[in-house]
């Protein structure tokens, strides 16, 4: 018999009960079990009390805003992805949550087919290969675990970002563009908005994960085309 795949548990923070509501009966209507919080307070407790596969996280919220809300969950190793929901306008206020472990985010107002691709892409989490990758000087990943180690130190990575160094040392010495990110990393070609402010937050944040102030920096930015892993394009 064919084995069966569980529907996704999504949890849904949103102070606005209407748009709560609304986004949650759609979510149902997907398949998806969805579980929902008012408050910054009440999500960090339904976090700490149950497994999650994907958290849509509004960023206004009364008492913990969702940012507090999202830096709880990583801080006690909560792996699943994380969408935020915003209406701050401002690039920097989209980078900040990107930067504290959100993997995509939604500005308000927005169109529900949007969020429901965005959703799907966040929860099909591709695995581009198995087992251990190629070695990029002292820099390791075992795809099975999906855990990256420096010099013997393990890296703490996000899921996304797991998927994107996976995806840069399989192309060491290469040069990926956003668009090769985008289309197998994100599989999204077809949006509203532009992905390339959020691939290059998550290139900065796995930058300073894997290179830190190390002498020997692995991940290179080539201007106006990409991206590259491994030794500096001359």
């Amino acid at each position: 018999m064919p084995s069966v795949v569980p529907s996704p548990r999504v949890l849904v923070v949103e102070d606005q009960a209407k748009m709560r509501a609304s986004i949650a009966e759609g979510l149902q209507m997907e398949g998806w079990i969805v579980i929902t919080a008012g408050t910054g307070d009440e999500a960090v407790r339904l976090i700490e009390a149950q497994a999650f596969d994907l958290l849509l996280l509004d960023w206004m919220l009364p008492g913990r805003n969702g940012i507090d809300v999202l830096r709880h969950a990583r801080e006690r190793g909560q792996q699943m992805p994380v969408l935020m929901l915003t209406a701050r306008g401002e690039v920097k206020d989209r980078v900040t949550g990107l930067e504290k472990g959100a993997d995509d985010y939604l500005p308000k107002p927005f169109a529900f087919a949007e969020l429901v691709a965005r959703c799907r892409v966040l929860l099909r989490r591709p695995l581009l290969g198995s087992g251990r990758v190629p070695c990029c000087g002292d820099l390791e990943l075992d795809t099975r675990t999906r855990v990256a180690v420096r010099s013997g130190g393990e890296i703490p990575l996000t899921p996304r970002e797991v998927d994107i160094l996976e995806y840069l040392m399989r192309r060491q010495n290469q040069i990926v563009t956003r668009e090769m990110l985008e289309r197998d990393v994100w599989r999204q070609t077809n949006r509203f908005t532009s992905l390339d402010n959020v691939i290059d937050v998550q290139i900065m944040r796995l930058r300073r994960k894997v290179d830190g102030g190390r002498a020997d920096q692995l991940i290179h930015t080539i201007r106006g085309v990409g991206y590259c892993l491994g030794k500096e394009p001359s």
